[in-house]
């Protein structure tokens, strides 16, 4: 799934910035599939995986979960269609709104929207992969890099009244409130940004009615022309596990019926594609394992998280998968 590269530009120059070491660019860029990519690059596309791993794995290179939240709160350039659209929309919402119309040319894993509830709006992101959303440092990323964006435009350093992310961080939580200055919430229903009515009327200095249409015209074009490439069966079965989890596990046959096949067709279709349904079972499992660690949850947490009858069963798995008990990685 190829993506604009502007933000992975973004987040090279971050961990450029965090570390004076060349040699750990270039080894969280080899371990993201990156090595050869031209970081000096201002635009072009690159593949999306590539970035969410590039979050995941600076991250454990700087032993520091909030590099990707830091790297969003310093967002603020968006040279491609969306940002141009922002840049001359008439109040903030209208940003959004606008904007959100065309995401699927940026960024075809995630979309956001903004509705009023009651005395407040809900910035809300969701996942039409839901397989992406185990990886809890580029949401974090998204997230901020949301906010910041939203202030650019508006030249206004506004806070909203609350950021919630549907992961946990356990003891984690007091950095990210530092880092953001107001009250961000783990273990929500969604991710999500709460904001002021009177945010979402904020002006933009930039707003040029005639420039807005053409671009936006000129999105509809490029959505018409848009061919959007099938998801991998491997991707369409973790989207399918990760909307049952917290706590359960669904059986093969229960994932090919989400996905309209019937067992035996499920069955040939892993096959063609040299797969076997306990081996994604067991692959996304020990990702999620080692993503709850660093998030600071207890192990009996994440074996009740990931479907494990006890805690006893999820640490026979994960030393079959590492060599290692659950402690002795921790």
């Amino acid at each position: 799934m190829e993506v604009d590269a502007t933000r992975l530009v973004h987040l090279v120059r971050s961990l450029e910035k965090e570390c004076a070491d060349k040699r750990v660019v270039s080894e969280v860029l080899a371990k993201s599939e990156l090595s050869g990519w031209d970081t000096t690059a201002d635009s072009g596309t690159v593949d999306y995986d590539c970035e969410v791993l590039f979050v995941r794995e600076a991250c454990d290179a700087l032993d520091d979960i909030t590099f990707g939240a830091k790297a969003g709160l310093s967002y603020v350039n968006a040279q491609n269609i969306n940002g141009y659209i922002g840049k001359y929309s008439h109040d903030l919402r209208a940003a959004i709104e606008n904007t959100s119309k065309f995401h699927n040319l940026l960024g075809p894993a995630v979309t956001y929207s903004v509705r009023s509830t009651g005395n407040s709006a809900c910035f809300e992101i969701e996942w039409k992969d839901r397989s992406y959303a185990k990886y809890h440092r580029h949401i974090e990323f998204m997230m901020f890099a949301g906010l910041s964006r939203m202030r650019a435009l508006t030249n206004t350093n506004f806070f909203p009244l609350e950021v919630r992310f549907d992961h946990k961080v356990s003891t984690s939580l007091p950095a990210f409130q530092k880092l953001a200055g107001f009250p961000v919430v783990f273990g929500a229903d969604a991710p999500e940004m709460i904001l002021t009515l009177s945010s979402l009327e904020l002006p933009i200095p930039t707003n040029d009615q005639r420039l807005r249409e053409h671009l936006m015209e000129y999105g509809e074009r490029l959505l018409k022309e848009q061919k959007d490439g099938d998801a991998s069966l491997r991707s369409k079965v973790e989207s399918v596990l990760m909307a049952s989890l917290p706590g359960r596990i669904l059986s093969a046959d229960g994932v090919a019926g989400s996905l309209g096949l019937s067992p035996r067709t499920f069955a040939r279709r892993l096959a063609t594609e040299g797969l076997s349904y306990r081996d994604i079972v067991d692959q996304l499992r020990h990702d999620l394992a080692k993503t709850f660690m660093k998030d600071g949850m207890s192990l009996s947490e994440i074996a009740y998280s990931l479907g494990y009858a006890d805690q006893a069963a999820f640490s026979t798995a994960f030393k079959r998968w590492t060599g290692v008990t659950p402690g002795r990685y921790k």
